[in-house]
């Protein structure tokens, strides 16, 4: 078949729809056409510090979600996140993703803002900055902009609020709209926006994963980080997946083809816009990452995180690198992207060109 790119909703539906593994090859060679095409065949880092497991939210899927009494909570001292800044800094990172759990009080609000000026000052303003911290006030998201952060990611999870509600707590403080205002909050002050949906969820349907699609559209958005659902299986939505039994080897691969589909078909909709390869593609097959650049993604993010801390952010299970240091990601990154035959933007920011275009 002749891959044509997608422009209504019932275009995306039929490519997603897509599963002879000769149409799939066709569709991943398409979109990685269109990305050499429009945002070159570079891959830029975004080190990743996972700085605390405090949070505030209760996610029926998250594996540091309040209510899991399995996990050692922690806050990694100032200074150990700040040597790994640098440590990303003169490896020629180019750029950090700052990640925590939620919080919102006015501690936190103060300790986020601190840290984005010393990593800027340590840097010499030369390390790009990403927060994904999650939901706050517009205020607050000035105060960490104006900080010198300039990207922020905040997953959708999904376009469907429906379908968002049965992720969540009815609890008053998950709310699809709050979500959603946040992302408008975040392009009014002048960050390059991120987001992203979760990609195999129960009751989810093409069509709703279409609809993430036309949501990235609609909202402008610069950057996506989409993935897999995986299992954690200490959470409500986990431990249902494996009493149901719908968490066999072979959904598995059915949820990690359903993301590299959505890499691929999200490329050709929004051609200049950043894709991520996330961790949780690998988590379910061994080389998961190097599908996702092939299939269009151009971003990855090595685990800078202090190792010591890395079993206790386990957002799933079976998330990779948990037991590395830096220098081996590093390694082990670069290998992975030599493989596909892209390179690396070593001491680049590499900003979305969608965000550049618009402006």
């Amino acid at each position: 078949m002749k891959i044509k790119p997608p422009k209504t909703r019932d275009d995306l539906i039929a490519l997603l729809s897509l599963t002879e593994p000769d149409d799939l090859q066709e569709l991943y060679d398409a979109a990685y056409a269109v990305k050499a095409e429009n945002v070159g065949r570079v891959v830029y880092y975004r080190g990743l510090i996972e700085f605390s497991n405090y949070c505030i939210k209760d996610c029926k899927y998250c594996g540091i979600r309040k209510s899991n009494d399995e996990v050692e909570r922690f806050d990694t001292p100032r200074e150990d996140i700040l040597a790994m800044a640098r440590w990303a800094y003169e490896n020629k990172y180019g750029s950090l993703t700052i990640q925590s759990g939620e919080r919102q009080d006015e501690a936190f609000i103060d300790y986020v803002e601190g840290l984005v000026r010393d990593i800027k000052e340590l840097s010499d303003g030369k390390l790009g900055l990403t927060l994904c911290v999650g939901e706050q006030t517009e205020e607050t998201y000035r105060r960490w902009f104006e900080a010198g952060a300039h990207r922020y990611l905040l997953r959708i999870e999904t376009s469907n609020p429906a379908l968002y509600a049965t992720l969540h707590p009815d609890d008053g403080h998950h709310k699809w709209q709050v979500r959603k205002a946040c992302l408008e909050s975040l392009r009014r002050i002048g960050y390059q926006v991120g987001t992203g949906d979760m990609i195999g969820l129960p009751g989810q349907t093409l069509g709703d994963l279409a609809d993430d699609i036309l949501l990235y559209r609609d909202m402008d958005i610069d950057m996506i980080g989409m993935g897999p659902y995986v299992v954690h299986h200490n959470t409500p939505i986990g431990k249902a997946v494996l009493a149901s039994g719908m968490d066999s080897k072979e959904e598995q691969k059915r949820r990690l083809e359903m993301g590299l589909k959505m890499i691929a078909v999200t490329r050709l909709f929004l051609p200049d816009v950043n894709i991520a390869a996330t961790t949780a593609l690998q988590a379910l097959h061994p080389l998961g990452r190097e599908l996702g650049l092939k299939a269009g993604a151009n971003v990855l993010m090595p685990i800078v995180t202090v190792p010591k801390f890395r079993p206790q952010y386990l957002l799933y299970d079976n998330k990779p690198c948990v037991d590395e240091v830096p220098e081996q990601c590093k390694n082990c990154i670069s290998a992975r992207v030599a493989s596909v035959g892209d390179t690396i933007g070593f001491g680049q920011w590499g900003d979305s060109p969608h965000f550049f275009h618009r402006k």
